[in-house]
C-alpha cells in the first residue's frame, strides 16, 4: 500500500497539542515579627529591620513568580523566629518527603506548621532522634543528593536520607562543613555540572566531578543562590560574584535580601520548590 497524503485544503490545520510545562510550587512562610531573636552561629548579631524584611521577602516571592512558580505563603509563627526560612523543615523529593528534625531545639516547632500543606503532594516520613537533619544542608543534583555534616545535621540523619532515598534511586553523599551553618550556605548549583562554593568552609572532595567557581573569600554568603529553571538567583550586593556568573555568560536574577542575610539566610533558605502533584492515599 503507498503513502497516502492527506490533503489540508478546505479543513482547519491540526494544532499539536504541546505537553505543558510542569508548573513548580514554591512554599513560603511569612516573616516571623520576633525575626532578631533568630539563631545564629557564624555571624554576629546585627539589628534586623523587621519591615524592611518583609518587604524584602515579598520581592523574592515577586522574583519566584515572574520564573514560573505557584507562590505559595503560609502565615507566620511568632513563636518561631526563624520561621520563614521554610526550606529547614522538610526534604521534598519527587518520590516523598521527609520531615526534618531540626540540630536546632528551638527550630523543631517549625516543623509541625508546614507538614500539613506537604502531605497534600507527598508521602511523608520523619526523622527520629537521635538523628538531626535541616535541609539547609541537602543539595540536590540530580539523583546526588549531597548531605552537610554540621552543627545541624548529623550522620544519623544523613543515614534516615540515605534509607528512604536510595530505593528511588538516589546516591547519597556526605560532605563535612566546618566554617558554615549549613552546606548550602557555602555551596551550591549553578547547573548540572557546576558549583559555586567557598572551599575554605566545606570540603569540596565529594564534588570531584563537578567544575568549580570559587566566590570570593569576602562574599563567601554569596555561595548560597537558588537555581530556578535554569536561572540563578542570587543576592543582588554580591557584586564580584555576579560580575563572575555574567562572564560565564549564565543567566542571574538578583534580588535584595540584605535583611535576611542578617539571621544567616540566604535565597534557598525562603522556600521550598516542588512539583505539587497529588499524593494518593
Amino acid at each position: 500500500m503507498g503513502h497516502r497524503q492527506s490533503s489540508t485544503m478546505g479543513m482547519r490545520p491540526t494544532r499539536h497539542r504541546l505537553t505543558p510545562a510542569i508548573m513548580l510550587t514554591a512554599l513560603t512562610r511569612s516573616v516571623s515579627s520576633r525575626i532578631n531573636e533568630c539563631e545564629l552561629t557564624f555571624i554576629e548579631r546585627q539589628a534586623i529591620d523587621v519591615e524592611r524584611a518583609v518587604r524584602q521577602h515579598r520581592s523574592y516571592q515577586q522574583l519566584l513568580r515572574s520564573l514560573g512558580l505557584n507562590v505559595v505563603e503560609l502565615p507566620a509563627d511568632d513563636r518561631c523566629p526563624d520561621c520563614c526560612f521554610i526550606e529547614d523543615t522538610a526534604l521534598v523529593l519527587d518520590e516523598l518527603a521527609i520531615a526534618t528534625r531540626p540540630g536546632s531545639d528551638a527550630r523543631r516547632a517549625e516543623v509541625a506548621g508546614v507538614l500539613p500543606i506537604i502531605a497534600k503532594h507527598r508521602k511523608i516520613v520523619h526523622v527520629e532522634a537521635p538523628a538531626t537533619l535541616e535541609a539547609g544542608d541537602v543539595l540536590r543534583i540530580g539523583r546526588n543528593l549531597f548531605i552537610g555534616v554540621t552543627s545541624r545535621t548529623n550522620r544519623e540523619g544523613i543515614d534516615i536520607v540515605r534509607e528512604h532515598a536510595a530505593p528511588h534511586g538516589y546516591k547519597v553523599h556526605a560532605v563535612e562543613v566546618p566554617g558554615a551553618l549549613h552546606l548550602k550556605s557555602v555551596c551550591t548549583a549553578l547547573n548540572e555540572r557546576t558549583i559555586l562554593a567557598d572551599s575554605s568552609r566545606v570540603n569540596i572532595e565529594p564534588f570531584a566531578g563537578y567544575e568549580l567557581i570559587e566566590v570570593p573569600p569576602e562574599e563567601w554568603m554569596a555561595a548560597n543562590v537558588l537555581l530556578v529553571n535554569g536561572t540563578v538567583c542570587m543576592h543582588e550586593g554580591f557584586h564580584q560574584t555576579l560580575a563572575l556568573l555574567r562572564e560565564r555568560k549564565i543567566q542571574v536574577r538578583t534580588v535584595d535580601i540584605s535583611e535576611l542575610l542578617k539571621a544567616e539566610a540566604g535565597l534557598t533558605c525562603l522556600s521550598i520548590i516542588f512539583d505539587a502533584k497529588s499524593h494518593q492515599v
